[in-house]
């Protein structure tokens, strides 16, 4: 069985005005009343609870070529979840099961959304490695960057994004104990009108800074590891209260420090139940002059006004890359 592997950083998909997020962002209590001030960047590695299917190819045998998987009715997009009654948590356990396969045909349980389905598959021979394969080309993760918005005093728990990670398909993604490492923004691609611009940032070290359970509507949330130095971030109490008007919001467009940007919020909605309560635009030269405004993985950048913490950036417009939406931090917390 032949694996993909991702060579490059993948930075997590962008939806714009008409279906365009920028990036990625942490989660509170909703009795907090004061938080860790976010803006920082992270890299994301969110596990998808078995091995999906990304593509499908034949196997060359002895008796020519063979494709198990095509035979089986196998998907793209499916998630193998269990191999003939063994867990399947990642593409190591389908090599594992494979090598002490004799030949039989065996039963998948497969996962699309939250269906499941029973197929039978028969594994074929590599006349080359002489090891049995199903056809298949898998992948168990998915890999980002994105920023962290707030990590919640006491508890550590942490909310990020403001919008939900989704799969090829469009829907929410089922991500499962996802790991959170420290990263450096590396370069930044500019927003234009009718193109969206990006932030390109690398993982520091492989030791994870914090686990994320969590994906939905309004983010990806979690929990930092206990022997975080919680000394290096800043407290700020958290407001409900958002007004139009001059604000700021707190994102890393070089290295790993936050930097503090002039933004004017245009609109408040606070009817809308998920990740479009403000509409903001963004203000200040610096950031103008060196992104163009909002770009994929600023999303969770913190959103500040009258030194208190009232939401976070979600969604840029596609035709005006200086503005876009944020979601009040009382959609956040509690999550």
């Amino acid at each position: 069985m032949r694996k993909l592997k991702n060579k490059f950083l993948i930075v997590f998909s962008v939806l714009l005005l008409l279906a365009c997020y920028p990036g990625f962002v942490f989660g509170a209590s909703a009795q907090q009343t004061e938080v860790y001030l976010g803006g920082m960047p992270a890299g994301f590695t969110l596990g998808l609870g078995g091995a999906q299917v990304v593509g499908i190819c034949e196997v060359l045998t002895e008796d020519g070529t063979a494709c198990p998987a095509k035979d089986a009715g196998l998907n793209l997009g499916e998630i193998i979840i269990s191999f003939n009654g063994i867990k399947i948590g990642s593409a190591e356990d389908i090599d594992s099961v494979l090598s002490t396969f004799n030949g039989r045909k065996v039963e998948l349980v497969v996962r699309q959304g939250s269906e499941k389905q029973k197929k039978e598959i028969i594994p074929a021979k590599d006349a080359v490695s002489g090891k049995y394969k199903l056809g298949v080309l898998i992948r168990d993760s998915v890999s980002g960057i994105g920023t962290v918005t707030y990590i919640e005093k006491g508890s550590l728990r942490f909310g990020s994004l403001g919008h939900p990670v989704a799969g090829e398909d469009g829907k929410l993604m089922d991500v499962n104990q996802g790991k959170i490492f420290r990263a450096s923004i590396v370069n930044v691609v500019r927003g234009e009108r009718g193109k969206a611009g990006e932030l390109k940032g690398l993982f520091l070290n492989d030791k994870s800074i914090a686990v994320a359970d969590k994906n939905c509507e309004s983010g990806i949330y979690g929990n930092f590891n206990t022997d975080i130095d919680t000394k290096e971030f800043q407290s700020i109490p958290v407001s409900f209260d958002a007004q139009a008007g001059k604000a700021s919001i707190y994102t890393t467009i070089d290295g790993i420090k936050p930097v503090e940007y002039s933004v004017s919020i245009i609109k408040v909605d606070k009817s809308h139940k998920q990740n479009k309560n403000f509409v903001l635009k963004i203000t200040d030269k610096r950031l103008l002059e060196e992104s163009g405004g909002i770009v994929q993985g600023m999303s969770g950048s913190p959103i500040v006004q009258n030194g208190k913490l009232i939401g976070a950036v979600t969604h840029v417009f596609l035709n005006d890359p200086t503005r876009g939406y944020g979601i009040g931090i009382e959609n956040m917390l509690g999550n």
